[in-house]
């Protein structure tokens, strides 16, 4: 049987659990994962519909990163939640998985340096600093290319980029989502503006680790402010390399942004598995975060159902074990085997591997 599969037992790991405002049926979360298959206006479509709404026996969905202004985009095919195309594909989603009693939030997802001129369209790469980030990322107009060398960020920038996430906040709730999900991790905007090796400013924003804080707080307030703290959360992965980051004191680092947002009163943080073997980025969030956990990374059934019961997390979310496990939940219920997916379409254009897996029965 595969290792994923658990006994079928009662497990704490179906039972409900408020995250914020948000009440959820189990504790089992899909994980947010790029999927690549938006349109040509950057919109869901039929297949986005589909592929929610049959793994909607979540407790929770994570959408896709979504970018909340056009300079947010990095990807190919990736969604926005910027234009009335983008949330009406986007209502269409968030109805087909309420009509199936799910919930799912948004994660609103702004590159920053991470990104390409080849997929944006009348876009710009902003960072903190004009420093670019050793990494390539792939295009359909000429294949893996090297990262774009950003713009560093205007104080006016700045502002307008925080007003744009409260704004992308606002119009996921437009768009039926309830609620929100910032992706601080990943080498993305918010973790460039954390780290040293990517904010090299002298203004308030960087210098500092309390400066380089600020704009991560800032952008939660703002959402906060505009939705209500207890339908917004954060997504972080302490020690994360990924798009060239390097930080040589993570404890440090995300003590002082989670001793910051103390109080705030968010729905959740969803902290994956620190790459250090020597952190315990669950650990570190459970010290400094006073509300609910989600935790990630290299969980099988048994192991998350132990994660509940010695309190590690309040849900645990599974990202590839949903790509081809539409019914996951049920699976795990049942000890019925997980079926595998195929990397070779994780990211291509069409159905295939996307909403064609089958349920197991």
């Amino acid at each position: 049987m595969n290792n994923l599969a658990m006994s079928p037992e009662r497990s704490d790991l179906f039972s409900p659990v408020s995250l914020g405002e948000i009440s959820l049926s189990n504790r089992i979360v899909m994980a947010p994962m790029t999927r690549s298959r938006a349109d040509e206006n950057d919109a869901p479509t039929d297949l986005h519909v589909d592929y929610y709404r049959q793994r909607a026996t979540a407790g929770l969905i994570v959408t896709e990163g979504t970018y909340p202004c056009l300079n947010g985009k990095g990807y190919c095919r990736t969604p926005g939640i910027v234009t009335p195309q983008q949330l009406a594909g986007w209502r269409r989603v968030t109805d087909a998985v309420h009509a199936q009693d799910g919930r799912i939030v948004m994660q609103l997802m702004h590159v920053g340096r991470a990104a390409s001129h080849h997929n944006k369209s009348g876009a710009r790469t902003l960072a903190p600093s004009a420093i670019r980030a050793q990494a390539q990322i792939y295009t359909d107009a000429a294949g893996l290319v090297d990262t774009d060398t950003p713009e560093a960020m205007t104080a006016a920038e700045i502002v307008s980029t925080i007003d744009a996430y409260r704004q992308a906040a606002l119009n996921a709730r437009a768009a039926g989502f309830d609620g929100v999900e910032l992706h601080a991790s990943s080498g993305y905007l918010p973790m460039q503006f954390l780290l040293e090796c990517s904010n090299r400013r002298d203004d308030g924003y960087g210098g500092g680790l309390h400066a380089r804080v600020r704009f991560t707080v800032e952008v939660l307030e703002h959402m906060s402010q505009a939705i209500g703290a207890a339908r917004v959360g954060l997504r972080l992965c302490p020690g994360n390399p990924y798009n060239d980051m390097h930080d040589p004191a993570p404890e440090a680092t995300y003590s002082a942004l989670l001793s910051a947002i103390r109080g705030l009163g968010l729905a959740y943080v969803h902290v994956s598995r620190s790459p250090q073997p020597a952190l315990d980025a669950f650990a570190l969030v459970r010290r400094h975060f006073d509300g609910p956990v989600i935790v990630n990374d290299g969980f099988d059934g048994n192991s998350a159902r132990t994660a509940i019961a010695d309190g590690i997390g309040q849900a645990v979310s599974f990202g590839r074990h949903f790509i081809a496990n539409p019914d996951l939940v049920a699976r795990l219920q049942r000890g019925t085997a997980l079926a595998r997916f195929d990397r070779h379409t994780l990211y291509t254009a069409g159905p295939q591997g996307y909403s064609d897996y089958p349920s197991a029965n």
